[in-house]
């Protein structure tokens, strides 16, 4: 196992201080380190405009731009267990406060500076959504004992300037020391965040785990609450009710603004026949929607509120330093700098084993580990490229022309693509068609672009798991491709 996460990060900084560390487990990142209905659909995102002529106005997009990446990190990273940190998260973000160093007329990015702390390499962070321990008192730090209902590898690369979000299912088959096969759910209640970092690290060819963000799965709903809800597409009708697990689920289709509440039942439906992949879907679907409604200047007032709200929910070993660091860091990204990917892999058939696993594909765990995280890979990185005519493509309508897939279909034909599918139409029009990297392949999806002559890249697993790429055809096609209308 790689070593490289056994030391402090370098940072480049005015005044290096010493911080201690957060409450949690001692030192991890100093470790060993059927017929289903369609998916949840990726959000949109909106844009932002900056002028070099107007300071306040580009200051402003920069304001907006910090917020809408360190609520973000609210769920991960950016939230520290100390008054101090707290603090200096909330300084920048109220419009009527500036920091310190500010000078209004200067440089866009002087007052960026005042932070001090840069990325001076690539960070991976594994942050863990934890079950409800319905026996611990919520004020015990044993709260964070329980199985991990979501767990993600970020990766913040200042080169590339770029975070990738890694999902990997909580069902997904691997060792655990002295328990042997089991769910990589379990490890943080084997053996906490070190155990679970050292897994996640072995399962992803050696790749190191700098540091860990522990969140009880209340922190979500208690967030979506306090930012007013979120706006969420339901794709189908989603009743379902578990007793045992204290969970009623009871959702209309249509566009929606969630609360807190409706949006964990949201989250939680596994009655769609796709299983853990359904929430890891959804999951990403609500991330996206949360990151769109922190955007509006509505919410900046009640961000002292959350930051109360979210200490409580929260364990990490960052230090003030390191979270400052993520936050100078997220000040230059955009939109498409965020990158959604799956855990290729395959759900275990019955006769295989007595509980159900999502089975890694290691070839495609190759090529991710590749592609998102820059990993050298032995002799085996050449044999996990393929020809974007042999990936699997779905095609789904989402348009009021019933014909429209079919001649999508027949399109890609004519280019030389011949394993393609058609599946359910999407219940909800869309403007743009989108290609969604369902198997984390943006190479072949850039390429399918220029096929198609049109169309977004989405950077997220939220198509047909069957697939590679999902294409998910918009009304811009009739725009383009007049001749499917005929």
């Amino acid at each position: 196992m790689s070593n490289s996460s056994q030391t402090s990060w370098s940072f480049q900084v005015s005044h290096p201080e010493s911080y201690p560390r957060s409450q949690g487990d001692s030192d991890v990142a100093e470790n060993d380190t059927g017929d289903s209905p369609p998916p949840p659909p990726p959000e949109g995102d909106g844009g932002e405009s900056h002028s070099d002529d107007h300071s306040n106005k580009s200051s402003g997009g920069r304001y907006m731009r910090w917020f809408l990446w360190s609520a973000a990190f609210i769920l991960t990273a950016t939230v520290s267990a100390t008054l101090g940190a707290t603090v200096a998260l909330i300084t920048p973000l109220s419009p009527l406060i500036v920091p310190q160093n500010f000078v209004p007329g200067a440089k866009e990015n002087s007052w960026r500076q005042a932070f001090r702390y840069d990325l001076a390499r690539p960070v991976n962070i594994l942050v863990m959504g934890i079950d409800r321990v319905s026996d611990n008192d919520k004020n015990s730090s044993d709260v964070f004992s329980g199985r991990s209902d979501t767990m993600l590898l970020l990766r913040l690369d200042p080169t590339e300037e770029s975070v990738t979000m890694l999902s990997i299912p909580r069902d997904t088959q691997v060792e655990l020391p002295e328990v042997g096969l089991a769910k990589i759910n379990d490890a943080n209640v084997e053996g906490g965040a070190a155990l679970a970092a050292r897994v996640v690290s072995r399962t992803l060819n050696d790749a190191p785990v700098d540091r860990y963000v522990r969140v009880t799965t209340d922190a979500f709903r208690e967030l979506v609450d306090l930012v007013g809800g979120v706006e969420v597409f339901v794709p189908y009708p989603m009743q379902y009710e578990d007793v045992t697990q204290d969970l009623y689920i009871d959702l209309e289709p249509g566009w929606q603004i969630l609360n807190g509440d409706q949006a964990e039942q949201f989250a939680r439906f596994r009655k769609d026949g796709y299983g853990d992949i359904g929430r890891v879907q959804r999951q990403q679907t609500l991330l996206k929607a949360l990151r769109q409604r922190l955007l509006s200047p509505k919410v900046l007032p009640r961000l002292p509120q959350i930051i109360r709200v979210m200490q409580q929910y929260i364990d990490t070993n960052l230090s003030l330093e390191e979270m400052l660091a993520l936050v100078g860091f997220g000040l230059d990204l955009d939109k498409d700098d965020f990158q959604m990917v799956l855990l290729p892999g395959r759900f275990s058939d019955p006769e295989e084993y007595v509980a159900s696993y999502w089975i890694m594909d290691s070839a495609g765990r190759d090529r991710v580990m590749q592609q998102y995280f820059q990993q050298t890979l032995d002799w085996s990185s050449s044999e996990i490229r393929r020809s974007p005519q042999r990936l699997r493509i779905a095609i789904q309508n989402a348009t009021d022309d019933p014909k429209l897939a079919h001649e999508v279909a027949r399109y890609l034909a004519k280019n030389d693509f011949y394993n393609v599918y058609i599946i359910r139409d999407w219940p909800d029009q869309v403007r743009e068609t989108q290609i969604i990297v369902q198997q984390g392949d943006l190479k072949a999806a850039t390429t399918l672009k220029r096929v198609l002559q049109l169309g977004h890249v989405e950077a997220s697993s939220t198509g047909d798991i069957e697939s590679d790429l999902t294409i998910r055809v918009g009304e811009d096609w009739l725009i383009r491709h007049p001749e499917s209308e005929e």
